[in-house]
């Protein structure tokens, strides 16, 4: 008996070995400063941002697949939610309402210039491409959730992976539903303005959701220490915002199959 439990004790410290990431992670610091500067927001960002949605509104227009994938590489939103991720680990709420608002200024930046080319398009009607991203469901979800887990796992690495960032980038699709939500307003279509804009709030979510974990996972160092009763208070408001983002792209799943 205590040969087979040795036995089942080795295997598991294998299999626990085989899994994890905390052994080739980089440091807190090099972590920390990655993610931070990924989520300045500069001028240079600023500027490569108009560029991605004008390509990726221009590909939703022509249905043009390969378009939007370069769109999706050069964005720079990715970085914002993965540095409001370590900020939001690291108890650091003043860092976390800066990359917050950042974000908010990509996102505004963002819709309209997308709205500023839908409108003077002279294709109006919308595309296969465009349609696509108005009917999120369950399966959006796991993308963005596992899409985040790998982004922030490649991000976190002694040796940082060079091809993880772009794979999740276009994987998960950040810049697709904002170029959406552009045209809807362009065109009045409000009712494609409701999916768009739920696709981009899943993927932004899920993807803040994963980081965070893994972040957790890793022991990022804390600003300063939760009580007990502030971090059961973030765990249940971080359950209460899954199940509600999550529960429209359920019953659209369910719909779906039946």
């Amino acid at each position: 008996m205590d040969m087979n439990t040795d036995q089942e004790e080795t295997i598991m410290e294998k299999i626990k070995k085989l899994f994890s990431i905390s052994e080739d992670s980089a440091s807190n610091d090099e972590i920390r400063t990655r993610l931070l500067d990924g989520g300045k927001v500069t001028g240079t960002n600023m500027c490569v941002l108009v560029c991605a949605m004008v390509i990726a509104s221009v590909g939703l227009n022509m249905s043009s697949t390969a378009v939007i994938i370069g769109a999706m590489l050069i964005s720079p939103l990715m970085g914002s939610i993965l540095a409001s991720a370590y900020a939001s680990v690291s108890a650091d709420y003043s860092l976390l309402r800066k990359h917050l608002l950042g974000f908010g200024v990509q996102i505004l930046i963002s819709v309209t210039a997308a709205m500023i080319y839908f409108f003077l398009s002279p294709v109006k009607e919308p595309t296969v491409e465009l349609l696509a991203r108005t009917s999120p469901t369950f399966y959006d979800v796991l993308i963005a959730f596992f899409g985040g887990l790998a982004g922030i796992i490649g991000q976190t690495r002694i040796d940082k992976t060079n091809t993880v960032i772009p794979g999740v980038a276009i994987a998960t699709a950040l810049m697709p539903p904002l170029c959406t939500c552009g045209y809807s307003i362009a065109n009045g279509r409000w009712d494609m303005l409701i999916g768009a804009g739920y696709l981009f709030i899943i993927n932004t979510y899920f993807i803040f959701l994963s980081a965070s974990m893994i972040m957790s996972i890793l022991k990022i160092p804390k600003v300063r220490k939760l009580t007990e009763k502030e971090w059961r208070r973030h765990r249940l408001r971080m359950v209460r915002n899954t199940i509600i983002i999550a529960i429209p792209s359920i019953l659209a799943v369910y719909s779906m199959i039946h």
